[in-house]
């Protein structure tokens, strides 16, 4: 059925879903710009944090853990723990076939001093929402993401 303004509600609705997805990304894409910004003061990229934050919760994970937890695949991880490895930050030890993935004194060093402000960082990005909104907003996306892994 079309309405008075020559779309039907599908069409309204599906437009309505891409508006949300643009600005949604848009959003995302300038808080991981802004993120790369923040994490130079420590020399790191968010994805070097991400591992550091990963296993600095975790205390020890295989490497296949690790890439799950960050969803990536183990391949995708290689290189980077390499680098943090040379940087003295984790450390990998070869348990048979299975590799486990540790952070140094330096590495939780590192841990205990970006994580509480990074997350401070990010959790500003929400200041303008009330707990209310928040509430709704993790909600929200607790749903979709529901629908995305179906």
């Amino acid at each position: 059925m079309e309405h008075e303004c020559g779309t039907s509600p599908d069409k309204r609705d599906e437009r309505l879903a891409l508006l949300i997805w643009y600005r949604f990304s848009r959003i995302y894409n300038q808080s991981v710009r802004e993120s790369e910004q923040h994490l130079k003061t420590w020399d790191m990229t968010v994805a070097q944090f991400d591992v550091i934050a990963q296993i600095g919760l975790n205390k020890r994970l295989t490497q296949g853990q690790l890439a799950e937890k960050l969803l990536v695949t183990k391949g995708n991880i290689t290189q980077l723990l390499s680098r943090l490895e040379q940087a003295g930050l984790i450390r990998r030890e070869q348990d048979w076939k299975v590799k486990h993935v540790s952070l140094t004194d330096k590495g939780k060093a590192l841990y205990e001093q970006v994580v509480p402000m990074q997350e401070r960082f990010q959790a500003s990005h929400f200041d303008a929402l009330d707990r209310e909104e928040k509430e709704q907003f993790l909600h929200l996306l607790k749903k979709l993401s529901a629908r995305t892994t179906e």
